[in-house]
């Protein structure tokens, strides 16, 4: 989902214009676990819905919960699939709260779960959200706009340690230091409310032979206070676990990310899940200590040249993806 640089679509006309990213792959993955079977799938990040309305069509016996933390998201995303009411639901909650929302419907095991992290597109193109880069907007940030402190809260409260960790940990930003010391400046003279004020403060702060790499060079401080805004990669660290253990026997987990920290997590999770549980020495694998899942992907997936050009979006996009091969221990 994450990419800043793109050009603004009204949020109204957006499901319908919307490109899923990989979405013939994810239409593969999952159908041996669909296909021709009453079946529960948790779409753990809907957005606009696109690869839902795919999934539903494809698979007419398929139940879908729909999962989000933006109310707006939800909203649209129902609109979008009014067609299949009778096999919809919409669930306001991040996304670490998947045992609790399945446990609340009464679903005990399900064929697939799916996540497609980072920003929507929908909230990209939404200038008073203060996502993007490329446009002035408040600095607010929230994938929830209802609760919680808001980027520029962020900027204008942290103590500069903090500040520096946040740029540094969550941002991969080298110049997080120099960043800090001229945000700290800035904000004694007046609080930072804007996007283009703290580009501007960017653009200053961070030497010229950074700038001429990499990309926008506000992209990595962004990044940053959005993830720090959203606690994401707590959430994500919560919710791959949870989608595996919600798995039935030969349920799929597919996930989609945009940046290396929120991957190297997914890795872990589903490597620590795929291998034996029994010491190296061992001669006899007891049957608790054999992998609970089978990694359906080597590696992080990428999209190929085709699909980046039709949907610049896909550029950054890593997959991975597994299937339960057993019940949990």
């Amino acid at each position: 989902m994450d990419d800043e640089g793109q050009e603004p679509q009204s949020p109204q006309s957006l499901p319908a214009r919307h490109v899923p990213v990989l979405l013939d792959r994810i239409l593969s993955l999952f159908e041996p676990a669909l296909a021709d079977r009453d079946a529960v799938l948790v779409d753990a990040t809907l957005g606009a819905a696109g690869h839902s309305a795919a999934l539903l069509s494809r698979h007419s016996r398929l139940t879908l919960v729909g999962v989000d933390r933006d109310r707006s998201a939800l909203r649209l995303a129902s609109e979008r699939l009014s067609d299949y009411a009778e096999r919809t639901h919409f669930v306001h909650a991040v996304f670490d709260a998947i045992p609790d929302v399945l446990d609340d419907l009464g679903f005990d095991g399900v064929q697939g779960v799916l996540f497609d992290l980072g920003v929507s597109s929908m909230q990209l193109d939404e200038d008073e959200r203060g996502f993007s880069y490329a446009r002035d907007a408040p600095l607010d940030m929230r994938m929830d706009p209802t609760t919680g402190p808001t980027a520029a809260d962020v900027l204008n409260t942290y103590a500069p340690g903090d500040l520096v960790r946040v740029l540094h940990e969550y941002g991969e930003e080298r110049s997080a230091r120099r960043i800090v010391e001229a945000v700290v400046r800035a904000r004694r003279r007046a609080p930072l409310r804007t996007s283009a004020e703290l580009v501007a403060l960017l653009d200053e702060a961070i030497p010229a032979a950074a700038r001429r790499t990499g990309g926008n060079p506000a992209k990595r401080t962004f990044q940053a206070l959005r993830v720090e805004v959203n606690g994401e990669l707590d959430a994500v660290a919560g919710a791959i676990p949870a989608a595996v253990r919600a798995l039935a026997v030969d349920g799929r987990v597919v996930v989609m990310s945009y940046q290396s920290l929120e991957d190297r997590i997914v890795k872990r999770v589903l490597a620590e899940h795929s291998r034996t549980k029994a010491p190296p020495d061992m001669p006899i694998v007891r049957p608790e200590d054999e992998p609970e899942l089978r990694l359906l992907t080597r590696g992080a997936e990428r999209a190929d040249e085709d699909e980046i050009a039709a949907n610049p979006r896909a550029a950054s996009v890593r997959l991975r993806a597994a299937q339960r091969i057993r019940e949990a221990a």
